[in-house]
């Protein structure tokens, strides 16, 4: 038998209709209090007025999930009424038309042009431009992977460049030069017309002045070629529309069946941002994106180096033609029985996510992987700015270092707590590329200098950095490939050094500063080199010139053959360079006879190698040769 109602029962079951009531009328969340008011009111005793409490919470919380709801109906409400709109398309060209005139717009350029694929002819041709003023430009056809639009066609990535005819990325032939340089290009940015996998076509936006174009605008011309391929598509495929809008239609309700693996999503979401926001580290995301998916989890950073590992006992490198399609689509993407989730800021390339184990990864778990991906890509960002922090440490050490007059014990007591020993010998290098932002650069050099436990930062406008090595040339060398790889743009790097202790750097920073003005005189873009790797003009640039090293680094081989057989080819080789490299000439000097000669160039040829003739070449072993004859241990009688 049920125990009999009380008055406040009664009361909390009217206080209960009330929420119903107001949950039906969607009313504001100020009047969820108006039940418990009068609750009070009447009188009603605590664990009636907790219950009443406890069920306005729970009202406001469903009438949150209620409003998030309709908002998303609203939104696929407008993409519905998108799509309407781009299914009532006719006419092709006034779509084309209209949307080049756009793009010029909206990013200001002086032209904008569109062009189609031809999958028959493998090309692409000009369709649609809008500023243009040669005929030869509105004809124009581009082959696949020919100029940047063929590039842009052949890849179905964006290209840009701020100066097309000296650009060497592109595969430039005449007819294309001939075409832009009559239009007058020289800014272009290409971006692809892509309906899913497949390129159909490029949009254009160019100037005839140089420009760099932001990465909004790329966005931005990106998001106008999407329209215009769902455009063409539509007109293209007009007897296909109605099924396009039947498939739109029944969305609703695939978006509605969805719901629940989305809200699981979100509930895992929130479980691994709680987790980094809680200060775990990557591990523990790894562990826990395996433990959600029911997979193997590895994480890697942008230079495919292993972070951590979960339920996968293998190492795994990520593919990375799987990590730049990621990048590029901004989704996961399956490759040889796994799932790779490039970690994204924007643009940049933090890291990256490959799930294993788990082939049969459905929609649900796909947007769950790349969730994780946002997450992981936010842990990443903390580790970031906590090594950014330890850099700018490190970089104000670097600027005290090659400020001359310092404090040696003070400076080498900061060194030691940053692990740094000053007494050790360290080359001072000086990085530099026009073709990329300082800081960008800066943030290569600075992990190239945390892995060779040394410091990176910007002193007199410069990136430099100072290593723990006896071998200026070599470490020169595969620094420029370290930052050219990290950067996609040459890098130079000139050295200096090797210096013990603080009062030596600033000394080798300048040394490396002159290097450094000397690879810029002598157009050698993106090499490393140190004093010595130049030569004869080392030898001039330095302050200590090392004459004897210099004589054996251009005729060592040379030298040694004539100590060891005992022969004199270095006489030979004065008496050729002061006949003017006259074999004839040479001859009527030695007494002997030509072939002689021939015999006797030929050997120091295969010593010296094939170069040794080239006017460079041989301007250094002639320097070489007065040097070693000057010398009182080696002069010659006439």
């Amino acid at each position: 038998m049920l125990p009999p109602v009380t008055g406040t029962d009664k009361g909390v079951v009217s206080g209960l209709r009330q929420l119903f009531d107001l949950l039906v009328r969607d009313a504001p969340a100020e009047d969820y209090t108006q039940p418990a008011t009068c609750a009070r009111s009447a009188g009603a005793d605590g664990a009636a007025l907790q219950a009443l409490d406890e069920a306005t919470q729970a009202a406001l919380h469903i009438r949150g999930i209620l409003r998030q709801h309709r908002k998303r109906e609203a939104e696929l409400t407008a993409l519905f009424d998108t799509a309407g709109d781009l299914a009532t398309l006719r006419d092709l060209d006034g779509v084309l038309r209209a949307i080049v005139r756009r793009a010029k717009m909206l990013l200001g350029t002086d032209v904008t042009y569109l062009s189609l694929n031809n999958e028959e002819a493998g090309d692409t041709y000009m369709r649609v431009t809008e500023g243009s003023v040669s005929a030869a430009f509105q004809q124009l056809r581009l082959g696949m992977g020919e100029g940047l639009g063929g590039l842009v066609a052949q890849t179905a990535r964006p290209y840009v460049t701020d100066n097309y005819p000296q650009d060497p990325r592109f595969r430039h032939t005449s007819a294309i030069d001939g075409a832009t340089g009559e239009e007058g290009l020289h800014a272009i940015l290409g971006v692809p017309l892509r309906l899913g996998p497949r390129v159909i076509g490029v949009l254009y936006a160019a100037d005839r002045t140089a420009r760099s174009f932001a990465q909004d605008e790329v966005a931005l011309l990106s998001s106008l070629a999407d329209h215009a391929a769902i455009a063409i598509d539509s007109a293209r495929l007009l007897e296909e529309t109605q099924s396009a809008l039947a498939e739109l239609n029944q969305a609703n309700d695939i978006i509605q069946a969805h719901s629940d693996a989305l809200r699981r999503s979100e509930d895992a979401h929130d479980r691994l941002t709680d987790l980094v926001l809680r200060g775990g580290d990557i591990a523990e995301v790894a562990a826990a994106i395996g433990e959600v998916l029911r997979g193997g989890t590895l994480v890697h950073d942008a230079d495919g180096i292993e972070l951590a590992r979960a339920a996968h006992t293998d190492s795994l490198p990520p593919h990375p033609d799987a990590v730049a399609t990621s990048r590029s689509t901004g989704r996961a993407v399956a490759h040889d029985g796994t799932w790779v989730c490039a970690a994204l800021a924007g643009p940049e390339l933090l890291g990256s996510i490959t799930l294993t184990g788990r082939t049969d990864l459905d929609d649900a778990g796909r947007r769950l992987f790349e969730r994780a991906g946002v997450v992981t890509a936010l842990l990443l960002l903390l580790r970031r700015s906590v090594a950014e922090a330890e850099d700018r440490i490190r970089g104000d050490l670097l600027g005290e270092l090659l400020r001359p007059h310092g404090d040696p014990a003070g400076l080498a007591s900061r060194a030691r707590r940053l692990g740094i020993q000053l007494g050790r010998p360290h080359t001072v290098l000086i990085a530099h590329s026009d073709a990329v932002p300082r800081q960008q650069l800066l943030t290569a050099a600075a992990r190239s200098a945390r892995r060779r436990n040394g410091l990176a930062g910007l002193h007199h406008d410069h990136v430099v950095l100072i290593a723990p090595t006896t071998t200026p040339g070599p470490t020169a060398r595969a620094l420029a490939r370290e930052l050219t790889q990290a950067t996609a743009a040459p890098t130079t790097v000139a050295a200096g050094g090797p210096a013990a202790g603080s009062p030596a750097l600033p000394a080798a920073h300048a040394e490396a500063e002159r290097c450094l003005a000397a690879l810029e005189a002598l157009g050698r873009t993106g090499e490393g080199v140190a004093l010595d790797d130049l030569g004869f003009l080392g030898i001039l640039l330095g302050d200590n010139a090392d004459l004897d090293g210099y004589i054996r680094s251009a005729l060592g081989p040379v030298l040694d053959y004539d100590a060891r057989r005992g022969t004199d080819l270095v006489h030979t080789l004065q008496v050729y360079f002061a006949c003017g490299m006259s074999q004839a000439r040479a001859k009527e000097v030695l007494h002997l006879h030509v072939n002689t000669v021939v015999q006797r160039l030929d050997r120091i040829g295969r010593l010296l190698g094939p170069d040794w003739q080239h006017p460079d070449r041989s301007l250094e072993l002639q320097l070489a040769l007065r040097l070693h004859r000057a010398s009182p241990a080696n002069r010659r009688s006439d």
